[in-house]
């Protein structure tokens, strides 16, 4: 079975590796370099894009990782995640995989007591409205070409994908909802065949994918 790595280093990962599990993927923690060998795909959880990236430096983890996503690797940051996915920061030197072609300003939507939720039309999730959880979130202010926006708030991308990039600036793990994880396990089982035993019954999914 493949394994999904969820980076571990700081922020809400837990939540992660519940989802995860929760949809029959096996999940590995990653907090060292050696870890990234062991892993078909990563997660990065929001938390602190700053303190992270720091970690990720004097981990020796930055380069590999970002090797593995041009390679192929499948890869999805939520908040935090998505500043360090990004390849160009507003007014930051900040240390960042940018495997994303897309332009990030964080805390664009104001400071942790102006969180707030919103329910997102997003079709390559599903057809109902997607409860998303912003909390100190970035936005995108500029895209490249390539990049699929799947969502907006205020006319502002709030959810990309960029072929096995996935990036998103709310919390999905704080939901109930898993259809966001699941979109991503389905990046993954797409990207490489071994990626088919990822879920526990792929035609079971396939069939309430459908539904949804």
């Amino acid at each position: 079975m493949a394994n999904i790595g969820v980076l571990v280093l700081q922020g809400a990962f837990r939540e992660h590796i519940v989802c995860l599990r929760r949809l029959g993927a096996a999940t590995v923690e990653v907090r060292r370099r050696g870890d990234i060998d062991g892993i078909d795909a990563l997660v990065i959880p929001g938390g602190e894009s700053t303190t992270i990236g720091k970690l990720l430096v004097e981990g020796d983890m930055l380069a590999p990782l970002r090797k593995r996503v041009e390679a192929g690797m499948p890869i999805y940051g939520s908040c935090a995640g998505l500043i360090l996915l990004c390849r160009e920061i507003e007014n930051s030197d900040q240390p960042r995989l940018g495997v994303l072609d897309a332009t990030v300003r964080r805390n664009a939507f104001g400071r942790q007591a102006d969180s707030f939720e919103a329910a997102l039309n997003m079709r390559e999730v599903g057809s109902r409205p997607f409860p998303a959880v912003f909390i100190r979130a970035p936005v995108l202010t500029c895209v490249g070409p390539d990049v699929l926006v799947l969502a907006e708030v205020t006319g502002r991308p709030v959810a990309v994908r960029q072929n096995n990039v996935l990036a998103t600036s709310f919390h999905p793990e704080l939901t109930d909802d898993r259809r966001l994880h699941r979109y991503f396990l389905l990046m993954c089982r797409a990207a490489c065949p071994v990626y088919k035993q990822i879920l526990k019954d792929t035609n079971a999914v396939e069939s309430t994918w459908k539904k949804l």
